[in-house]
């Protein structure tokens, strides 16, 4: 039978015995000489078809089962008839009481079944973590969430897919407002019709949805619609829920408790179409803002300003100055109109062109902030800092070693005092009873003062011993 061998402490190696010969298990990837190990336990994908949509390999691990563990949805597509007299155990949410039975069933033929694929958000995952991956052998069926996304010839390499069992509903729509599709197994306390509600009510309708039920029985269905649409409809228990973001459309900003003068999370802003890693990430926006030591009466330009995420935080700071916010995009030029209203700071003026053409008739800043990826970034950081005030600041943030060279050597010609930062973040998150850091993409902060001219003293300005 195929066991692991190891070669080093850091290499696990899966082979198959020799023992195996040209047997008609040479090629059966599921029974592998180890249907009469009574410490094997089987958990099998199994769908609305029953017994008929499985192998016949499949079929006889069933059969010669000797405990069936399921929920009773699973179990009622194995008929009592087909399977002998195989012992049950209905488990239902106490996913606990299926260890508990695994656990005392040594020697005994165990089959687990599970609706789809037991390891896309079914009960395998939980097993293998309670009682280790060793004792079990999965035989995945076709997901429903697969069914799903083929049934609306939508691809889902790209999804955001989730169950909504056991998950706070406010998480979720907090993914949900980000993404471009989402997938998801819906349930009894939060079906469609009140999923679509909850996002509508957060303002959240730029999804077109697709309820897809009873996926592979003979009465499928699919129902095609908008938020507002799906929420006045009931459905069947069973089934999938597709979310496909409208093209071009705008994030709506999440929801933030209390609105900070710097350092709010991203999602407290209007975003345009989903621009992960595009919005100055939290953490670099404080460092920025605090490089550029804003005063109260602080004129400032942030050059490339998206949505204004710096712009509207820079001016909180400065509320007797001004910050122009300059964009090229028009989409994002209106965002940032939006956002100022949003966090009520009326020192904001939006400025729609490219620079440098766009800042000729502004007035000298004390404070530039330049955002930037293109071959263009070093020229911007450069025909600004010129326009910087004497003893005003410049902070670039870019993304690239070649910009940084080049940001670094234009800077280092202006002026002696040039700090550089690579900064790297990761997130925690908490997931499966541990936590977990998600990386930021690295990116590279620049801060340049620059410097008072020194004026040469007159001889009669000496002064005398």
């Amino acid at each position: 039978m195929p066991n692991f061998r190891s070669d080093d402490n850091s290499i696990r190696i899966r082979q198959r015995d020799s023992t195996e010969g040209d047997s008609a298990n040479h090629h059966d990837p599921i029974r592998k000489n180890r249907v009469n190990n009574g410490e094997r336990v089987h958990i099998i994908g199994i769908g609305d078809d029953g017994l008929e949509g499985l192998s016949a390999t499949t079929r006889r691990l069933i059969e010669q089962a000797e405990l069936l563990v399921g929920d009773e949805a699973t179990l009622a597509l194995v008929p009592t008839d087909d399977v002998g007299d195989a012992e049950r155990l209905v488990v239902g949410t106490d996913l606990d009481q299926a260890v508990s039975a695994i656990s005392q069933s040594k020697g005994r033929r165990v089959a687990v079944l599970a609706y789809g694929d037991p390891l896309f958000y079914g009960l395998a995952r939980y097993l293998c973590d309670k009682l280790g991956k060793d004792r079990f052998d999965v035989a995945p069926h076709v997901s429903s969430m697969q069914l799903a996304f083929a049934r609306v010839m939508e691809s889902w390499e790209d999804a955001y897919l989730t169950n909504l069992a056991g998950q706070s509903l406010g998480s979720v729509i907090e993914k949900i407002r980000v993404s471009h599709k989402v997938g998801l197994f819906t349930t009894d306390d939060c079906t469609p019709a009140r999923l679509a509600e909850a996002l509508l009510e957060r303002g959240i309708n730029y999804f077109s949805a697709y309820v897809c039920e009873n996926l592979g029985s003979p009465d499928e269905r699919v129902t095609q619609g908008e938020l507002s649409d799906i929420a006045q409809h009931t459905f069947s228990p069973l089934n999938v829920m597709i979310l496909v973001r409208h093209d071009d459309a705008p994030d709506r900003p999440g929801e933030a408790t209390q609105l900070r003068r710097f350092g709010n999370p991203e999602d407290a802003f209007s975003q345009s179409k989903p621009k992960h890693g595009l919005l100055t990430p939290t953490e670099v926006r404080a460092m920025a803002l605090a490089e550029l030591d804003i005063r109260s009466d602080s004129i400032i330009w942030d050059v490339g300003a998206g949505s204004g995420s710096v712009s509207i935080e820079a001016a909180q700071l400065a509320p007797q100055g001004v910050a122009y916010a300059i964009e090229k995009d028009s989409e994002d030029h209106e965002l940032i109109g939006e956002n100022s209203r949003r966090f009520g700071v009326s020192n904001v003026v939006a400025v729609l062109g490219q620079a440098p053409q766009a800042w000729d008739d502004l007035p000298d800043p004390h404070c530039v902030f330049v955002e930037g990826s293109g071959r263009e970034v070093s020229r911007i950081v450069e025909l600004a800092f010129d326009r910087l005030a004497a003893g005003g600041r410049l902070v670039a943030n870019v993304g690239s070693i070649e910009n940084l060279a080049d940001v670094h050597r234009t800077l280092s010609q202006r002026t002696s005092q040039v700090k550089v930062w690579m900064v790297n973040l990761a997130r925690g998150t908490f997931q499966l009873e541990r936590v977990r850091f998600a990386a930021l993409n690295p990116t590279f902060l620049l801060a340049a003062v620059k410097q008072n001219k020194k004026v040469k003293k007159s001889k009669s300005q000496k002064v005398k011993k």
